[in-house]
């Protein structure tokens, strides 16, 4: 008598398929993860794209305030930094800041702004607002004194090293004065600028 014996092929339950979804699924998740950030990546060179041109924008308010000071400018006079000039965007007494050090006058509307300076010395140029303002450090108008005004150390009392003693006077100590910019470009992108400077030569 011959045995059979029922020799059935094993089922197949498709846990290799099932392998298979679940690591095309991780790989497409992956590829999304790596698009999203390279698209952040080129996000973030664009916006220091622009704030580079903004920063460059913003030089031309220096050499428009330095103007101001040299030769025939209106505050190149002596005794003409004592006072408030409006068309200069000049103001002989230090403006209110933010907790940031920015003039909160930069941060106003056109016409708040028209206390201190002219909405019509904005420079503009191909979409880009550059708006300056220049504050004495001083806390009221008049006469400079250092008892009221911020002056910069003059050579001799920046010591070190060996240095010896001169018999000679000191040079006169010079005022500091402060350019705060606003820089509005594109895309309602803004920079601020500052710099403290003293009446050039």
């Amino acid at each position: 008598m011959k045995n059979h014996t029922n020799l059935a092929r094993p089922r197949e339950r498709g846990v290799v398929l099932l392998f298979c979804l679940i690591i095309l699924v991780v790989l497409l998740a992956g590829g999304v993860a790596v698009m999203r950030s390279m698209d952040t990546a080129l996000f973030g060179a664009g916006n220091l794209a622009f704030k580079r041109d903004l920063v460059n924008q913003g030089e031309q308010a220096a050499q428009e305030a330095l103007k101001l000071f040299k030769n025939s400018g209106a505050l190149s006079a002596a005794g003409a930094d004592s006072a408030n000039v409006v068309g200069s965007n000049y103001s002989a007494v230090q403006l209110a800041t933010n907790d940031k050090g920015i003039p909160t006058i930069l941060l106003d509307d056109d016409t708040a702004f028209g206390s201190v300076g002219r909405v019509a010395n904005d420079i503009t140029r191909d979409g880009v607002k550059v708006r300056y303002v220049i504050d004495r450090l001083c806390n009221a108008t008049g006469a400079a004194s250092p008892q009221k005004c911020v002056f910069a150390p003059s050579i001799t009392e920046v010591r070190g090293g060996s240095v010896q003693e001169s018999k000679r006077p000191p040079p006169p100590a010079a005022l500091v004065y402060r350019l705060s910019v606003r820089v509005d470009g594109p895309r309602k992108t803004q920079v601020f600028l500052q710099t403290s400077f003293t009446k050039p030569d």
